[in-house]
């Protein structure tokens, strides 16, 4: 082996350099320019909650900021929103009438189509996303129909199908089945197609655990039950490799979108599905998810905008390429004030 020189034998050790990688945090600007995770207004979902009826929208007070539209007031609304930055927004109906199988469901002149062809006059460009589901029209409140006090899944799926083909006869872009009955995506993709639908997407609530965070929603929707709870076909929030299996259930019967629900309890799940599914991802920041938030935020345990912020960021950090959230409009002010 030969020799060292003797130059190099004087020569002095490689420098160990310290890392700083403060160096890119030091200003806003250098924090945005490097920024991996960006929760732009294309990527937020506004959820409307649509009444039956005419007159001024009515607050639901679990929720701040949060109420109930009539269907002619969503001719102004909805400009509106288009006007703040809003891209797309789910559509929850509020029954008119209630029966044992929720017909009003998916009757053509019903309150979400109604809301459908008002918006898609008044503000052409916006996507319409349509829940899918029976629990707002039945009397009992469960998200199908009922056979011996439990939820027969294929009548209930024969149902929902009938539900999206009245959403998309109205020019919803797309439609989501909420009801997590086994199949139903399968079944909506059917009915959707035999009615010539074929264009109409499939956005499955693929991962809906029966959360303990649906309360403002089910007071503003007047959809709880009547008896018993849905933990015998919500998903069990215990469960991860269920959910991942759920996913994949749905997406090999052609779901084009897959959510998962409550967002700020699903980011693992979130993170796993990024790994595995090339289908876009939805995550669902509910309703009860916004109350704790506008509650901590009245009592000044948390400032708003940085929590909310925050949190959207950690769910598109997770793999969301969407995120359903009661917050959009905020967002969008919050934009234009730094604009």
């Amino acid at each position: 082996m030969p020799a060292r020189s003797a130059a190099a034998a004087r020569a002095p050790a490689p420098r160990t350099l310290p890392v700083r990688l403060r160096r890119l945090r030091r200003s806003r600007a250098l924090r945005d320019w490097v920024a991996e995770t960006d929760v732009g207004l294309r990527r937020l979902v506004y959820p409307i909650f649509v009444r039956p009826g005419s007159g001024s929208p009515e607050p639901v007070p679990s929720m701040p900021g949060v109420a109930r539209h009539p269907v002619r007031a969503l001719a102004t609304l909805a400009p509106r929103l288009e006007a703040e930055g809003i891209r797309s927004v789910l559509l929850f109906g509020v029954g008119r009438t209630k029966d044992d199988e929720g017909s009003d469901a998916w009757a053509p002149d019903g309150v979400v189509p109604e809301a459908i062809r008002a918006i898609r006059r008044a503000a052409p460009e916006l996507v319409i996303v349509t829940d899918v589901c029976l629990c707002a029209y039945t009397r009992h409140g469960h998200c199908g129909v009922l056979h011996d006090g439990a939820v027969e899944n294929d009548a209930t799926v024969d149902r929902l199908g009938r539900v999206a083909v009245a959403h998309a006869a109205a020019g919803a872009d797309v439609v989501a089945p909420s009801a997590m009955m086994d199949g139903q995506v399968a079944g909506l993709r059917d009915a959707l197609d035999g009615a010539g639908f074929a264009s109409t997407a499939v956005l499955a609530y693929s991962t809906k655990h029966a959360s303990a965070f649906y309360g403002p929603f089910r007071e503003a929707e007047g959809s709880a039950p009547a008896t018993g709870d849905r933990r015998g076909y919500q998903m069990d929030v215990r469960n991860a490799r269920e959910a991942i299996r759920e996913m994949a259930l749905d997406a090999a019967e052609g779901a084009d979108l897959l959510m998962v629900k409550p967002a700020g309890t699903s980011l693992d799940l979130l993170a796993r599905a990024r790994e595995i599914f090339p289908q876009p991802l939805v995550a669902y920041q509910v309703s009860g998810e916004y109350a704790m938030l506008k509650a901590a935020a009245a009592q000044g345990v948390v400032e708003e905008r940085a929590a909310v912020e925050e949190t959207l960021a950690a769910i598109r950090r997770a793999g969301a390429d969407l995120i359903v959230t009661y917050f959009a409009r905020d967002v969008a002010r919050w934009r234009r004030e730094v604009a």
